[in-house]
């Protein structure tokens, strides 16, 4: 299974957008210039988040969009739900009745541990856990730069 590009580009924006407080308008040309997406691409991938209440949008000049919720109350499994929901790993998932062997294939009992595995631990990722690892990422990154700089004089 791949996630969509929309979901890919959903996550990243979203953690670009946890970095301001909640409520505040990042500006639409800001989201697109460090995710490298295009305006009419990061509207799409908007709107299914804004339909749930996940993200909110200010039209005209310094219009943009906003985090109507605190990074630690969305989760990646929010933006995966909103873009690509359900998660059903196989078609046998999908409901009753999808699958003429519904009533004696044990797999079907492993891909649904899976999917809920899955969802579970997509759960435990919000939003304010990935912003505090990617800043400790940037400082590692940037600290062991200047070690080795410091190393190589």
């Amino acid at each position: 299974m791949i996630i969509t590009r929309a979901t890919e580009y959903a996550v990243r924006a979203i953690l670009y957008m946890s970095k301001f407080p909640t409520g505040q308008i990042v500006l639409k040309k800001d989201i697109c210039r460090t995710q490298d997406v295009t305006p009419a691409f990061l509207t799409k991938i908007f709107q299914p988040l804004i339909k749930e209440g996940i993200v909110g949008s200010q039209r005209g000049v310094g219009g943009g969009f906003f985090l109507k919720k605190d990074p630690k109350d969305i989760t990646v499994y929010d933006i995966f739900k909103a873009q690509e929901d359900p998660l059903h790993i196989n078609k046998c998932l999908i409901g009753e009745g999808c699958c003429e062997r519904d009533s004696f294939c044990s797999v079907h009992g492993a891909w649904r541990e899976v999917r809920d595995g899955m969802k579970q631990r997509l759960e435990e990722y919000t939003f304010e856990r990935l912003a505090r690892e990617q800043e400790e990422n940037i400082a590692n990154l940037m600290r062991s730069k200047r070690e080795s700089a410091v190393a190589d004089n």
